[in-house]
């Protein structure tokens, strides 16, 4: 932690200051002046901490972790303008969706002496980079670990907002408001999407949905084949796609030349974001997608609207789920790093015991709390779908949703 000279050497600072000030027949007046200038910065910025950002902000998933970089900056905007007396400063490093890149990062951000670190974009980040910061005795808070294993290590340190549980709760819950018969998941071999597709189609199965699993390797590049295959065995009414930014292009891409005869389209993260609709106008309309607040925001409350107004000053353009998602841990990161610090306990390993206590009902993403392994267990996707113009509307839960789904629909 960086801390301003104590109060009591600036004082003594001000005392000097005034009495050369009064022997030199200084007035009244200037020497009140001069005692409020003198104190001023003390009042300023009581205390002043250090936040590391690890984060993919060029290769693969810069898109992710750019997004996810700029909500957490949104969040340190808003707590130093809410707390004048206190100071975020974020040191943030491109882990460059490498593992070993990120524990490297992790590592050089506790030789900076940063209170708590926040990343990653993905699990397979997440899980290394968690450890690293456990050893060096620094709470890691993340929305890209949301693999099971992240919170069956026995690590005191790691927090999470999102998990796979609550994904497959809400691409569940949607496909049943839909009424889907069939589904067909899509998904990655990675350790989250295998997850996610595990237990989706348990979930499914359990509400009575058949369901057709076809894995993929990360590396491949012709999806045809896999969609050929969906489009003549398996003929389902619904399609998930569990992967991240590039699959989800290639498989809107080979489904829109194959044409299957799908009513609806869904997928987790990475998906329901204004660049995807920006840079694929043709690939997005009526697809379905894992996000936070409608986009353009809808501005329920005066919270959404100081979000959405700080993030388009800040970036001049509009966030999308990830930037919402990493800004709401930021948000209570950030509160419990100033709770913690009037408790006496931020330099006593405290930050964990507060972030743990942690009771939030009013966040974008409802109710977050933190169990014993450091998990949320009142995570619930909301699911939005993309209209012909790019803009994206919340459709579920019912009392999120902004507009009815259109459905059937599918983007050709």
């Amino acid at each position: 932690m960086t801390r301003f000279k104590p109060r009591a050497v600036q004082a003594r600072r001000a005392v000097r200051t005034l009495r050369r000030l009064a022997g030199g027949g200084a007035s009244t007046a200037a020497l009140a002046a001069a005692l409020s200038g003198l104190l001023a910065p003390a009042q300023a910025h009581a205390s002043e901490w250090k936040v590391g950002v690890e984060l993919p902000l060029t290769g693969p998933l810069a898109q992710a972790g750019t997004e996810m970089y700029r909500g957490i900056q949104v969040a340190a905007d808003q707590f130093n303008r809410r707390h004048p007396q206190d100071k975020i400063t974020l040191v943030a490093i491109d882990d460059e969706s490498n593992p070993a890149k990120a524990v490297a990062a992790v590592e050089q951000l506790a030789s900076q002496h940063v209170v708590a670190v926040a990343g990653a974009a993905n699990s397979n980040c997440a899980g290394p980079a968690s450890e690293a910061a456990s050893k060096a005795g620094l709470v890691y808070v993340t929305s890209g670990g949301t693999s099971d294993d992240m919170v069956t290590r026995g690590l005191k340190n790691f927090f999470r907002v999102s998990n796979t549980p609550g994904y497959t709760k809400g691409m569940t819950g949607l496909f049943e408001t839909l009424g889907v018969k069939s589904v067909a998941i899509v998904y990655s071999t990675k350790d989250a999407t295998s997850d996610l597709a595990r237990q989706l189609d348990a979930a499914l199965k359990a509400k009575g949905v058949k369901t057709f699993l076809h894995a993929y390797d990360p590396s491949i590049s012709d999806f045809k084949p896999l969609i050929n295959k969906v489009k003549l065995q398996d003929k389902p009414d619904a399609m998930a796609m569990l992967g991240y930014e590039n699959d989800y292009v290639g498989i809107l891409r080979a489904s829109r030349v194959l044409k299957p005869e799908l009513k609806a389209i869904a997928a987790p993260w990475a998906f329901a974001s204004p660049k995807m609709a920006q840079s694929f106008p043709d690939l997005v309309p009526n697809v379905y997608g894992a996000t936070v607040l409608s986009s353009p925001a809808d501005y329920r409350s005066a919270d959404q609207r100081d979000f959405s107004d700080t993030y388009e000053r800040l970036f001049k353009t509009v966030s999308n789920y990830q930037s919402q998602t990493s800004f709401v841990y930021a948000q209570l990161l950030f509160d419990a790093i100033a709770s913690a610090q009037k408790a006496g306990t931020l330099d006593k390993g405290g930050l964990a015991d507060t972030l743990r206590a942690t009771r939030r009902d009013d966040t974008f993403l409802g109710k977050v709390s933190f169990d014993a392994r450091g998990d949320n267990p009142n995570y619930v996707a909301h699911m939005g779908q993309f209209a012909a113009n790019g803009k994206l509307a919340l459709v579920w839960p019912a009392q999120y949703a902004t507009v009815k789904p259109a459905y059937p629909g599918v983007p050709w």
